[in-house]
C-alpha cells in the first residue's frame, strides 16, 4: 500500500484482468478500536468501504474517489480480536473514468461485506 494505514496490511495480493484478491491483516491495536467500542471491537462499516477503496486505488495507482454505491450489505461484524485477517475480492470495469466495482470482505467462507457501486478517477 502507498502510505501508512493503521488499521490494515495487506499479507497478499493479486491483481489480474480486472480481479484483485487479497488477504487483509486487521491490527487490533488501531486506534479506531479505542472508540469502536473500547469494550467489544468491531471493524466500522465506513472503514470496510474505505479498505475497498484503498486497495482499488493502489492496484490502479490512480487517485479515486467513491461516486455512487449502489449495494452496501454488512452481513456480519469483523471482531480484530476473533478475526485477525480477511479476505477482499474485488472485481471492476474501467468505463471512461469511472471504475463499476463488485466487492466482498469475508471471513474463512463468511461473508462480512458486500458491495457494489462505482468509483471515478481524480
Amino acid at each position: 500500500m502507498s502510505g501508512k494505514n493503521e488499521l490494515f496490511e495487506i499479507s497478499n495480493l493479486n491483481h489480474n484482468d480486472g480481479k484483485i484478491v487479497a488477504i487483509l491483516k486487521i491490527n487490533k491495536d488501531c486506534n479506531i478500536f479505542k472508540g469502536h467500542f473500547p469494550s467489544q471491537p468491531v471493524v466500522p462499516g465506513a472503514c470496510m468501504l474505505q479498505i475497498v477503496k484503498d486497495v482499488l486505488q493502489d492496484a490502479l495507482s490512480a487517485s479515486i474517489r467513491l461516486k455512487k454505491a449502489d449495494y452496501l450489505k454488512f452481513t456480519r461484524m469483523i471482531d480484530p480480536e476473533n478475526t485477525p485477517s480477511v479476505n477482499l475480492d474485488v472485481t471492476y470495469k474501467l468505463a471512461d473514468d469511472d471504475i463499476n466495482v463488485n466487492a466482498k470482505l469475508s471471513a474463512g467462507q463468511e461473508a462480512c461485506f458486500k458491495f457494489q457501486g462505482s468509483f471515478v478517477k481524480g
